[in-house]
């Protein structure tokens, strides 16, 4: 997916489905409890019941942000016996992306959380 830049020329090229799917993408990504799914599997495959142990959460909760990863292309799913097997669709790709979210979020500080309007103070 090519994205448009800041260093594009000003509306030049601009490609504005490459920019929703840009913002979808990071919808998937814009849910805690699903930030922590992609973290954790990072890791490695798990199943939803262990996923469910390592969030705390109830299990429909986690199976509906398994659903919506799976809908975004982010997770991937594979039957072993009666067990679905949950795994990064990118893994080196989403790892990558985390860790430029780490970084820039290391040099913002505490902007983004401040932020009034998407800030942590908005939940």
């Amino acid at each position: 997916m090519a994205m448009t830049t800041v260093s594009d020329d000003a509306g030049a090229g601009s490609e504005p489905a490459a920019l929703d799917a840009a913002a979808c993408l990071f919808h998937g990504f814009s849910d805690v409890s699903r930030l922590t799914i992609l973290q954790h599997l990072t890791l490695g495959e798990h199943r939803v019941v262990d996923l469910t142990d390592h969030l705390g959460l109830a299990q429909s909760t986690v199976s509906k942000h398994l659903a919506c990863l799976l809908d975004c292309g982010l997770v991937a799913v594979r039957a072993q016996g009666r067990a679905s097997m949950y795994s990064l669709a990118q893994p080196d790709v989403t790892f990558e992306l985390l860790a430029a979210a780490e970084r820039l979020l290391a040099l913002t500080g505490d902007a983004v959380a401040l932020c009034p309007t998407y800030g942590a103070a908005t939940r």
